[in-house]
């Protein structure tokens, strides 16, 4: 008998409906040589603290960090959950044959590799369902070709690493800063993606806080009823345009250069999950999560292939499925289909690439087509990954671009203009806010090199901007890039091995943020919360905090998946790295950053006898003053204070001449003062 095994019984079903098996049993279906049984995504996890040791349910610094010899699993969930682990086992435990047949991915690898080694079953052979869509003939395709389940091991081995490794580091992380710093009644929840997202956003909203707008001034000059600026850029001192502007004025203009070339922009690249995450942001409004479960929903009913995916590009194989999908899908997109030559489409390395596919290709509809209509949200989900893929087979945008150089009195002034002579793939998106097809055509009228006149001169004055504010769509783009900045989609490639996160869990992560009350959202924008900013605020070692180390380690993970990286040294340099966070806290190193005014929001600064306010030139009276009740106020005891409005520990001071040790406290006016229920008289 084989045991086929899914990740949940809507799978189930799908699959038995193939297969032919026909007969529902208590927990699974059973026929035709089968037994089909599900999971409820993951049915199994890692123990807790104190079922390897009794000591480590209780809280205690002394007891950090806490790492166990081996790693070791548990059943979760309710009853019900628990009763159908019992069915998998014992199905398990009588198959002839098992198959894998849970999502084709990191996390369906660790699910069934889990509830394999919890049942005993784990030196059972198995073969390995591995498909990109669940349409009939995917999976009638798949059945035909299982593959060997141990050709698998490196995805195992990177899903077992980023298990055990985000209990370490978060389990010791947390329970340190809570310790430490919670006062009895704050948890502070810490992670090994989550805190670098976090300090993200909390860096960013910090950036817009502390910035002060400068103002500019641009010279401009209007020619034959065209603008043309200034080639040499802004300027800082309003004097320094004036006597430009001063200079030029009542000279001719005269161009210099007219010169045109005509631009092809190429249709966008496929979806990977992370970029319809960003694009569903952009035009919908959509949350990373909100859009995963609209696409989860088209993948389980056929519509689409695999969401879960990092790639943006089709196999080769896939060349000869093209045309029968395009045709097929012309009974819902006629009109955007019928402008293409189905006979001679262009099947390139834009669209196919074999070294850019993964474990899975880029997101693309399947020729199941959806027989009643959508619900409103899954059909903009839909749509859009329809169009996408319809684009890539239109020709490119045309753009003629002419730059125009002029001068007057050897000032250089330069402008542009551009007029789309065909617009390719950007016809589809012309009602849609994500793309950035030009709107508004900039028509120049005929220059020619040489010519001179009369042109009107003028400054205009602009202030600089703070940067903005993450948006959903901005956030994963900065945690599929590690936190950095790139428009280049070459190198955007190259970073993606070095995220934050994976595709399938960058959602996950934001909820948590948002549900711990990390992070809020404010329309579209997600902003830091008091609560993380002082998390932030608390967390002295940098390494903790970085992006740049998490996308390093997500990379390592990529490397294991592959066979070419030691899953040993991987966990080694987690322990390392979790040993530090506490051994380096231990020493007394102060929080990161001091903290705030808790008169006016600006940073805190040291000074040579105090900690005092940033925006003392504005006014602001606000000083720690170094020695308080004759205890010496340490670094790390005003970053405690002004973070959390008292000292984490008590210290000797003196009152009136009397000795004693107590916590000190900082109130809201920004005014030291001794906790009484916590001082005790000293000899």
């Amino acid at each position: 008998m084989k045991v086929v095994l899914t990740e949940k019984p809507s799978v189930a079903r799908d699959i038995a409906r193939c297969l032919g098996v026909n007969n529902r049993r208590d927990g699974y279906l059973e026929g035709n040589g089968y037994r089909i049984v599900w999971a409820f995504g993951h049915l199994v996890e890692l123990q807790e603290p104190d079922q390897y040791n009794r000591a480590w349910k209780r809280w205690s610094l002394e007891s950090l960090p806490i790492i166990p010899e081996r790693f070791a699993l548990r059943a979760r969930g309710d009853a019900a959950a628990q009763k159908q682990l019992q069915t998998v086992k014992s199905l398990l435990r009588s198959a002839g044959e098992i198959v894998c047949a849970t999502d084709a991915g990191r996390e369906g690898e660790l699910i069934f590799r889990y509830i394999l080694s919890w049942c005993g079953c784990e030196d059972k052979p198995f073969k390995r369902l591995w498909i990109s869509s669940l349409t009939d003939e995917a999976i009638r395709q798949g059945f035909a070709r299982l593959r060997e389940g141990r050709a698998f091991e490196g995805l195992y081995r990177a899903a077992k690493c980023r298990s055990e490794a985000d209990w370490i580091v978060g389990l010791n992380a947390t329970r340190y800063y809570t310790l430490k710093f919670g006062q009895g009644s704050q948890l502070w929840t810490l992670g090994r993606v989550q805190t670098p997202v976090l300090a993200l956003v909390v860096q960013r909203d910090r950036e817009i806080a502390d910035f002060k707008p400068k103002d500019f001034w641009e010279l401009h000059t209007l020619y034959r009823e065209v603008d043309f600026q200034h080639s040499g850029g802004r300027f800082e001192k309003k004097e320094e345009a004036e006597a430009l502007r001063e200079r030029i004025d009542g000279s001719d203009f005269r161009i210099i250069s007219v010169k045109g070339k005509q631009e092809k922009v190429y249709p966008p690249p496929l979806y990977d999950l992370t970029d319809l995450q960003k694009d569903m942001s952009i035009r919908h409004g959509f949350t990373a999560d909100q859009t995963l479960r609209l696409a989860q929903s088209l993948y389980e009913k056929k519509h689409i292939t695999y969401p879960r995916t990092d790639s943006r590009y089709l196999s080769t194989d896939m060349k000869p499925q093209v045309r029968p999908l395009l045709q097929a899908l012309q009974a819902r997109f006629e009109p955007q289909i019928a402008a293409l030559n189905l006979n001679q489409l262009a099947l390139t390395g834009r669209l196919f690439n074999d070294a850019g596919v993964t474990d899975h290709h880029a997101i693309i509809p399947t020729a199941t087509l959806p027989r009643s209509p959508l619900a409103g949200d899954e059909e903009k989900v839909y749509q859009a990954i329809a169009i996408r893929f319809i684009a890539g087979f239109y020709p490119p945008c045309l753009k003629q671009v002419t730059t125009v150089l002029g001068e007057a009195a050897e000032v250089p002034f330069k402008t542009t203009g551009t007029v789309i002579e065909a617009p390719g793939w950007q016809a589809l998106y012309k009602d849609s806010s994500s793309q950035p097809a030009e709107q508004e055509q900039k028509i120049l009228p005929a220059f020619e090199q040489g010519e001179t006149g009369p042109h009107r001169p003028a400054l205009k004055q602009g202030k600089t901007t703070p940067p903005k504010h993450y948006t959903e769509a901005t956030l994963l783009g900065m945690m599929e890039s590690a936190g950095k900045t790139c428009d280049d989609e070459t190198l955007k490639e190259a970073l993606k091995e070095k995220g934050l996160g994976t595709p399938a869990t960058r959602a996950a992560i934001i909820e948590v943020l948002v549900k711990r009350d990390y992070i809020r959202r404010q329309k579209k924008l997600l902003l830091s919360t008091e609560t993380g900013q002082r998390l932030i605020g608390l967390i002295a070692d940098e390494h903790l905090k970085s992006a740049a180390m998490t996308g390093e380690w997500e990379s390592r993970l990529k490397r294991i998946e592959q066979n070419e990286y030691d899953p040993r040294q991987f966990m080694e340099g987690i322990v390392r790295f979790t040993r530090a966070i506490v051994s380096s806290s231990r020493r007394g190193e102060a929080p990161a950053d001091l903290g705030r005014c808790p008169l006016c929001g600006a940073p805190v600064i040291e000074g040579r006898k105090g900690y005092g306010c940033s925006d003392w030139r504005k006014g602001c009276k606000f000083v720690l003053w170094k020695e308080a009740f004759g205890a010496q106020i340490s670094r790390r005891m005003a970053a405690e204070l002004l973070w959390q409005g008292r000292t984490a520990e008590a210290c000797g001071i003196t009152i009136d001449g009397e000795h004693a040790s107590a916590v000190l406290t900082l109130d809201p006016r920004g005014e030291i003062g001794v906790d009484a229920g916590l001082r005790e008289p000293r000899p």
